[in-house]
């Protein structure tokens, strides 16, 4: 299994243009905020102040890393089209590699990748927010956002390796990748607060997994900048603005607590893993 995900991530990081790729949607979403939606987000929250800067840019970060455990690990698994489409697969099966070791090599390989590429995108962004007159991270709220990166990076694998099951050419898989990456950040919320949208557009970015990661990341880069933003002001107020920037879901009276949004991922890492099993399991009968 060790041996497969080795070979994957040199692969992978040999190839510079397939790195490069799982950056640049971290690059436009970036050059979308620094352009146009970071103003007009920042303006729409003139009543908090100074603190308004603060707030879209840590909302956009938590953005950013919740896509990018999908977008990274779809770049991955690429991989494992490529050597399906190029037959490479057949001949790992009839070496005595046992195709559990071999699926394990391509998820290994996956995590490792998104939770690296990941990394290296918070880096980046930190490095925006900085620059932008916001603060750094404190030792505890990094290490918050390292654990929810690794969590987001394992579900996000799970449920892209369910897809990947499902595509035996590169053209197939190239083409999905697109759409997925141009879809992600509107089913996650990312480009326009959630309580802007219909109620039916609402339903479904709430019960989408990634967008459960987005909760998680937004309530700890967004927890100082509110609690300054919102120290004088009615806990109503407070409220309200976390509803509508989706810094926490809600269905009618019921508040998803951060403990059942990580109950999700964990779920849908579970579910996916199976499904992809199964699903594999068919093919190869």
């Amino acid at each position: 299994m060790w041996n497969i995900a080795q070979r994957n991530l040199k692969i992978y990081f040999r190839d510079r243009s397939a790195v490069f790729f799982s950056l640049l949607a971290v690059f436009i979403i970036i050059g979308l905020y620094v352009l146009f939606l970071g103003d007009n987000l920042a303006n729409s929250l003139k009543d908090a102040g100074e603190y308004a800067k603060p707030l879209v840019n840590n909302w956009i970060v938590a953005g950013l890393l919740a896509v990018t455990s999908i977008t990274t690990t779809m770049g991955a698994f690429g991989i494992m089209v490529e050597d399906r489409a190029k037959k490479m697969l057949k001949d790992f099966a009839a070496s005595p590699i046992k195709r559990s070791s071999l699926a394990g090599g391509y998820i290994l390989s996956s995590v490792f990748i998104g939770i690296i590429i990941s990394i290296v995108a918070l880096i980046l962004i930190e490095t925006y927010v900085v620059v932008d007159g916001g603060q750094l991270l404190t030792l505890l709220k990094l290490l918050q956002v390292l654990g929810i990166i690794v969590l987001s990076v394992i579900s996000g694998t799970a449920l892209v390796f369910f897809l990947v099951t499902f595509f035996r050419s590169q053209n197939a898989f190239a083409t999905a990748s697109t759409v997925i990456g141009t879809l992600i950040g509107f089913i996650t919320g990312i480009y326009i607060p959630i309580g802007s949208l219909p109620d039916a557009v609402q339903f479904v970015i709430k019960v989408f997994p990634v967008s459960h990661a987005a909760v998680l990341f937004r309530q700890v880069f967004m927890e100082q900048s509110m609690a300054d933003a919102f120290a004088n002001a009615p806990a109503e107020v407070s409220k309200s603005f976390q509803e509508t920037m989706g810094v926490t879901y809600s269905f009618g009276d019921f508040t998803v607590s951060p403990l059942m949004s990580i109950l999700v991922l964990l779920a849908t890492t579970v579910i996916f893993y199976l499904l992809a099993i199964l699903n594999l399991s068919r093919k190869n009968k």
